[in-house]
């Protein structure tokens, strides 16, 4: 066991991550911009077959290695497969981008007890599913890096609606747990905050515009993927919500 008061090694070469969500925007970007740090990564999709496998195939052009995998991470059998088989495939789970998630705009008065549901379902006890699925190996290791892709609706509460802000909310919580709980055992976990990035959860929601952002733009999934690479390399920072939102919520 190294002493604790070593800073760690933290390069990223031939570490294993999953990226939930991973066949499109953030996620993608994310599982991109790993690779090309020297990181194995499991490409984990719900439905869209083709663009993780050409996640994948993008990943393989770097010295990386990937596995494009099916999994509803809101399900725990689903999510011990998609556990099993990337370590069988790639080795240890060392990185865990909780980045699945969905947004539903739905009138105040019509969002019902099953739009409420289906966002925590994905949005949050997903991210409790796969953390508490791949802490065994980061333990064993001494050293895991957790990232809980969050957003401003947690801190604002946003445009979407009280179910998408209460899921965003609950990752805050769970990454201070999980910050505390495991800051002795070399896992750091920290949230990214981000707003109004260029993806498909906004295309088609007229309520969101750019002027909203004091920068004046959208921000992309490559800013939120290099800010999420930057804290997986910072073994000191833990325990913390990262706003990337273009000036729109300040602390």
């Amino acid at each position: 066991m190294s002493d604790i008061r070593t800073p760690p090694d933290n390069t990223l070469a031939n570490r294993v991550a999953i990226v939930t969500g991973a066949s499109r925007g953030i996620g993608r970007a994310v599982a991109l911009a790993l690779a090309r740090a020297g990181v194995h990564v499991a490409v984990n999709y719900h439905t869209n077959e083709a663009a993780a496998r050409d996640v994948c195939r993008q990943i393989e052009t770097t010295a990386a290695r990937a596995i494009a995998i099916r999994a509803d991470v809101g399900n725990e059998n689903d999510v011990s497969d998609l556990v099993r088989r990337t370590t069988d495939a790639l080795g240890p789970v060392a990185i865990l981008i909780n980045n699945a998630g969905i947004s539903r705009k739905v009138p105040l008065d019509r969002t019902g007890l099953q739009d409420w549901n289906d966002l925590l379902r994905t949005n949050l006890t997903s991210a409790f599913l796969m953390t508490q699925a791949v802490l065994s190996p980061m333990r064993q290791a001494r050293w895991g890096r957790i990232i809980n892709m969050s957003s401003i609706a947690a801190q604002t509460g946003g445009v979407i609606g009280p179910h998408y802000a209460a899921s965003k909310a609950g990752m805050l919580g769970l990454t201070h747990s999980y910050a505390k709980l495991l800051a002795h055992d070399g896992i750091t976990v920290n949230a990214i905050a981000p707003a109004l990035i260029e993806s498909d959860m906004i295309a088609h929601n007229p309520a969101i515009r750019p002027d909203m952002i004091p920068i004046g733009r959208f921000g992309t999934a490559d800013e939120v993927a290099d800010l999420t690479v930057a804290t997986i390399r910072n073994g000191y920072v833990t325990g913390q919500t990262i706003n990337l939102n273009g000036g729109w919520y300040m602390s």
